[in-house]
């Protein structure tokens, strides 16, 4: 062991020791300090009552601090022996005073002395009673107030069929502007509702929306409301994946809330939008939507609404099933299809000369391979096809000889469609005698004019069915649902 090592055990020891005897000094320090806070400062009265006349003797011949400790005085000054001690008591019979009450002077004026020197004005003038009662007089009975004439309302009787039943007075709103409900009837002195419709905030009012975008006939329609604007891409990207399992066609609607219009979303479009409509179609030509594609649309957009915190409207599945396979049955019945045949008798028909036929009647050759007979508007009024199920192409027109060609009419997307029906059987028996051939039926039985009649009138009949349920034949909706 070195010297070093040794010098630090000595210095060691010697640290410990020091700790100790600081510890034990701390200590005896704050024992007295305790002792001292402690220690009782004045003797027990009760104790120390047998030697308190010595003790008061002694304080007479000289003891003046105990005898000050000791002493004990009573209210009026005087001096209470020990013997004399009186402890504190609740007085039993306090004396009864009588209770004033505060009263409002309504005759004399309110003291004011109290509050003189609170008062900004030295010398205020006198206050008036608070309740200054008037005096009596005699008050002549009110004249009874005139009563408005009674008018004798006549019995509600049904007007005669063919007269007007329209109300005299008709608001003129606009398109979604809603009634206003009348809880009760108006009295004499109300608003008309006519000027309560008028005052009516428009800005509050959301636009009806299109049937040609969405309709409640023929959608399943859900309704969602965003706090923020947010772009139509997140919306249409959110479901995307689970929205391609369904076989029905699925419209994007938004309210743009510049232009107020309701609009079709694109997920292209970087129009922001708050307010939706989200429709999946009940049915089509392929039959109507099932279960499991409806369940899979209503998860969808439940999903959709919690993503992006929005209120949303999803009607029930059950009655929207039972519509879309009454719907469904409905189109099954209207839709029909009208063809007239123009077959060749000896000769076959060339290619160049249905081109040269069809082009001259205004029909153009479309990508499925039939020529076209369009409207000003674009829709498909009629086709020509080949009888042979060949499509038409420009280079085969060259070389293409065929044996019949058929004129196509789908009535539920044609409007007007007897008239149409009209334009397409003429032009089949102008191809027939351009061709040398023969206007047929499906049965090969010759069309005559007496037959095609009939046939107009069945055309006119059936889009009239159409009509009162609310389809026109060749709208959109109906496009929509006859694809």
């Amino acid at each position: 062991m070195t010297e070093l090592h040794m010098g630090l055990l000595a210095f060691g020891g010697v640290a410990v020791v020091g700790v100790l005897a600081y510890n034990k000094w701390q200590e005896r320090k704050h024992r007295q300090v305790a002792e001292q806070m402690l220690r009782p400062t004045d003797d027990d009265v009760l104790l120390d009552a047998a030697s308190a006349p010595e003790v008061e003797s002694g304080a007479a011949e000289g003891g003046e601090e105990e005898y000050a400790v000791l002493i004990q005085r009573d209210a009026n000054g005087q001096i209470i022996r020990p013997g004399q001690r009186r402890e504190p008591m609740l007085d039993p019979e306090p004396q009864a005073q009588e209770r004033l009450e505060p009263v409002l002077a309504l005759d004399d004026e309110p003291p004011l002395e109290p509050l003189r020197p609170f008062l900004a004005d030295p010398e205020p003038q006198p206050a008036a009673p608070l309740f200054a009662a008037p005096p009596a007089a005699v008050v002549a009975p009110p004249a009874p107030a005139p009563t408005a004439p009674e008018v004798a309302v006549p019995a509600y009787q049904p007007a005669p069929l063919g007269e007007n039943r329209t109300p005299a007075v008709q608001p003129e709103l606009a398109p979604w502007d809603d009634p206003v409900p009348v809880a009760a009837p108006l009295a004499a002195s109300a608003v008309p509702v006519a000027a309560t419709e008028a005052e009516a905030p428009r800005s509050l009012m959301t636009p009806a929306l299109p049937s040609f975008l969405l309709s409640a006939t023929a959608d399943y329609i859900v309704a969602l409301e965003t706090v923020d604007f947010i772009p139509a891409g997140q919306f249409i990207e959110s479901q995307r994946d689970a929205l391609l399992r369904i076989t029905k066609r699925i419209t994007w609607v938004g309210l743009n809330e510049g232009s107020g219009e309701w609009e079709v979303m694109s997920s292209s479009n970087p129009q922001e939008y708050r307010r939706l409509r989200i429709g999946v179609q009940l049915a089509d030509r392929r039959g109507a939507i099932s279960d499991a594609e409806l369940s899979i649309f209503h998860t969808a957009m439940r999903q959709l609404a919690e993503e992006f915190m929005a209120v949303a409207d999803l009607p029930t599945r059950k009655a929207a099933l039972e519509d879309a396979y009454e719907l469904d049955r409905f189109c099954a019945d209207v839709d029909i299809q009208i063809g007239i045949n123009v077959v060749a008798v000896g000769q076959l028909f060339p290619g160049t000369k249905i081109r040269a036929l069809a082009e001259a009647a205004g029909m153009a050759l479309d990508g499925d391979g039939a020529f076209v007979r369009r409207d000003d508007d674009g829709r498909v009024l009629y086709t020509l096809s080949h009888q042979g199920q060949q499509p038409f192409t420009v280079e085969a027109m060259k070389s293409l000889s065929c044996h019949g060609l058929t004129f196509l009419l789908d009535v539920p997307r044609v409007p007007n469609g007897d008239r149409v029906f009209n334009q397409m059987s003429d032009l089949a028996r102008r191809f027939a005698d351009s061709l040398h051939g023969v206007v047929v039926d499906d049965n090969r039985q010759p069309l005559t004019e007496a037959l095609l009649e009939p046939i107009r009138k069945q055309v006119a009949q059936y889009q009239g069915v159409m009509a009162q349920r609310g389809l026109v034949a060749g709208a959109p909706l109906s496009l929509r649902l006859f694809a």
